[in-house]
C-alpha cells in the first residue's frame, strides 16, 4: 500500500505509456547501482519498462542481491527509502514457489517508485524479467494487457482491490509468456 504522501494512496490511475519512463528508469537504476555497489544487478521492470504499455506512473525497479540479509535494506533506508510493511511486500509466490523479497517506497515526496530487493536467481527474478521481456516482444499482448488495466482502474480505484483483481489475470498472461519463453529459448539477461 502506498504511504499517504504517494499519489496512488488516493486513487489508482493507469495512464498511456510515457516515453520519459525509460530515461527515468535508467537514471534511477544508475543511482541504485551507486548506492548498492554490492548488488548483482539492477533492472527496470514492471509495466513502465515496456515500451508502449499503459501503466500506473510508478517505476518498478529490481535489485538482485546474493545475501538477502545483507546491507541493501539499511543502505536504502539511509537514503530515505521506506520499507513497505505489507505481507505481500515481504513474500511472493512465483511459478509456484514462495520467495522472500523486500519492497521500498521512495523518500517522502520522491518520484513514485517501488524498489524490489530479491535474491539472485530466484523464481521471482525470472518472473519479473519474463513479464517485461514477453510484453516488449509481443505488442499485441501488451496492448491487450494495457487496455485491461485501464478499464480495471476505471472501475476499481483502491490499490489493494485493483491488485487482487489483476493478479489472476496476470497468471493467465504469464502462461502465454512461459510458452513464448520456451519457443524463443528466452533466458534472463544481465542488467
Amino acid at each position: 500500500m502506498p504511504f499517504p504522501d504517494e499519489p496512488l494512496s488516493q486513487r489508482v490511475e493507469v495512464v498511456p505509456y510515457r516515453a520519459a519512463w525509460a530515461d527515468e528508469g535508467a537514471s534511477l537504476a544508475g543511482r541504485l547501482r551507486e548506492m548498492l555497489p554490492g548488488a548483482l544487478s539492477v533492472h527496470h521492470i514492471g509495466s513502465t519498462s515496456v515500451p508502449g504499455l499503459a501503466a500506473k506512473d510508478c517505476l518498478d525497479m529490481m535489485v538482485q542481491v546474493h545475501d538477502f540479509g545483507g546491507d541493501a535494506a539499511a543502505v536504502l533506508e539511509h537514503h530515505g527509502y521506506r520499507r513497505r510493511p505489507e505481507p505481500w511486500n515481504l513474500q511472493e509466490v512465483s511459478f509456484g514457489t514462495a520467495c522472500r523479497k523486500q519492497v521500498f517506497a521512495p523518500p517522502a515526496g520522491g518520484r513514485p517508485c517501488n524498489i524490489h530487493v530479491r535474491e539472485h536467481g530466484g523464481p521471482n527474478v525470472r518472473y519479473a524479467l519474463l513479464f517485461r521481456d514477453y510484453l516488449t516482444a509481443d505488442t499485441q499482448a501488451a496492448g491487450a494487457w494495457g487496455r485491461f488495466k485501464i478499464r480495471l482502474a476505471q472501475s476499481v480505484t483502491d490499490l489493494a482491490d485493483y491488485g487482487q483483481i489483476k493478479a489472476p489475470a496476470q497468471e493467465i498472461l504469464m502462461e502465454s509468456a512461459l510458452r513464448w519463453a520456451r519457443d524463443q529459448g528466452w533466458r534472463p539477461q544481465p542488467s
